[in-house]
């Protein structure tokens, strides 16, 4: 393949034994299996303030907010494991998507890590809907700053019976279906390759 698609990939959590986290590592198999080139990262490894503006103005973003923006700028899309908080996505993690929707600086252009960016989607949670009614919410918020959510998502219920001890799912179909969430945004992205 001539074109290698960039994909970032996250899970919306920062407990260290996460569930999402867990997930979205097995959608970044099926992403590589089909040749793109994947970065993971951790979001507790850029911690960061709630979102004050006053911070901003006075100090402007925080170096790990610069940091995750170019991550973010430099790859085509994201594989995104959310947790669902109260029906809705964590706070770290829509403080990261507040941060980084920030200008760095004045010729920067608004929204510029989130413009035209592939987002796929997938949650894991204790409950029996797996995470469903908050990724209502982030694929609404996604939408509206100006990325492309693909319509297939997957969601895992029951998640803490749902992982062996080496991080796979033991439902095969599962499991299958979470790689083909890193696979088809590989080849959505090759198909309409810029």
């Amino acid at each position: 393949m001539e074109y290698q698609p960039k994909i970032l990939a996250f899970a919306g959590s920062l407990r260290k034994e996460s569930y999402n986290k867990k997930l979205v590592k097995i959608a970044v198999r099926g992403a590589e299996e089909a040749g793109a080139k994947v970065t993971y990262i951790d979001l507790r490894d850029y911690p960061l303030p709630i979102y004050d503006q006053e911070i901003e103005d006075s100090q402007g973003l925080p170096e790990n907010a610069l940091i995750l923006k170019k991550l973010m700028q430099d790859h085509d899309g994201f594989l995104l494991a959310s947790p669902e908080y109260n029906s809705s996505m964590s706070a770290a993690f829509k403080n990261m998507i507040d941060w980084t929707s920030r200008n760095a600086s004045s010729d920067e252009v608004f929204l510029s890590c989130f413009i035209d960016k592939v987002v796929a989607l997938m949650s894991a949670s204790q409950g029996a809907l797996g995470g469903i009614r908050g990724l209502v919410h982030v694929r609404s918020m996604f939408s509206n700053i100006f990325s492309l959510v693909m319509p297939k998502q997957k969601c895992i219920g029951g998640a803490g019976g749902a992982f062996d001890e080496h991080g796979n799912l033991k439902s095969t179909a599962d499991q299958k279906d979470v790689m083909n969430i890193g696979k088809n945004l590989t080849e959505f992205l090759v198909k309409h390759k810029r």
